[in-house]
């Protein structure tokens, strides 16, 4: 039998990756049995026939200060898991490393964590140790210049660990209990009311383009002229970006007025939001 069909029947029997499998037939000099009794020490073929189940629990993990902030999204399979010590603990690493490289999940995966491994594996080991699947998900960094970052966590499982997370980007530089407070409620509002924009211009138009779909096919059969319609179908389009772009959104603390409006009566020189993120396990 040929290396090749060795490697094939071992990533067949074991799950593990094809580099894996090949210095498991190396160090066992050829032998399939002795390979795949390497590959299960090492905990690499447990770790592999896992990755194929779901995971769709799991935690966000926020970290970093006021100019510069991070947030990283870990999957598992079970809310139990997710509130595992040894996971917790692997969790509050990586998302300091995430904050160090930027969000780049490239560079993060190679980088070596505090028991000299790297990041890849102890993934593998943690999923060996576990017994469920863990893989990383969506991360995001913001970090600009002449700007503060403000958070809020919902859900919280362990001090900067929760299953709901918000970043808002303000560019000013004024310390008052005004911006403090304009910068908390202003997460808080995102996590509740989940825009999926600054503005309306920036809704993605694919969304737009389903959004008038559906209104197209609940109009259909309501009796009324293409005009009538056709006006409805705006109006409605139009409420659409509305509801859904942070700037023009009911502001949950005082629905009577818009977030802009918000801004506007702070009367703070060129304040305006740079960006948000919004991270929820499950969404």
């Amino acid at each position: 039998m040929s290396i090749i069909e060795k490697v094939k029947q071992l990533r067949k029997s074991t799950g593990a990756g094809f580099k894996d499998c090949n210095a498991a037939l190396k160090e066992s000099i050829g032998d399939l049995e002795k390979a795949a009794e390497i590959l299960r020490v090492k905990g690499i073929a447990k770790a592999s026939k896992k990755m194929s189940r779901n995971a769709t629990e799991g935690v966000v993990v926020i970290s970093g200060d006021e100019k510069k902030m991070s947030l990283i999204e870990v999957n598992c399979e079970t809310d139990f898991v997710a509130k595992n010590d040894d996971f917790l603990d692997f969790v509050k690493e990586l998302s300091e490393l995430n904050n160090d490289h930027g969000s780049n999940i490239g560079l993060l995966q190679k980088a070596i964590m505090k028991n000299n491994k790297n990041v890849e594996e102890n993934i593998v080991s943690l999923i060996a140790k576990i017994g469920e699947k863990i893989t990383i998900g969506r991360a995001k960094t913001l970090n600009k210049e002449n700007s503060r970052n403000f958070a809020y966590q919902h859900s919280v499982i362990k001090d900067n660990v929760s299953k709901l997370v918000v970043i808002a980007s303000l560019n000013t530089k004024e310390k008052s209990e005004k911006i403090d407070l304009f910068g908390k409620q202003l997460s808080m509002h995102i996590a509740a009311t989940n825009p999926i924009a600054l503005n309306s211009n920036e809704i993605n138009q694919e969304l737009i383009d389903k959004e008038t779909g559906l209104i197209a096919e609940e109009l259909k059969n309501s009796g009324k002229s293409d005009e009538i319609v056709k006006k409805i179908s705006l109006g409605k389009i139009n409420k659409f970006k509305d509801e859904n772009s942070l700037m023009t959104q009911d502001w949950v603390m005082d629905p009577k007025i818009k977030v802009k409006d918000v801004i506007k009566n702070l009367e703070i020189s060129n304040l305006n939001i740079n960006e948000f993120v919004r991270l929820k396990i499950g969404e």
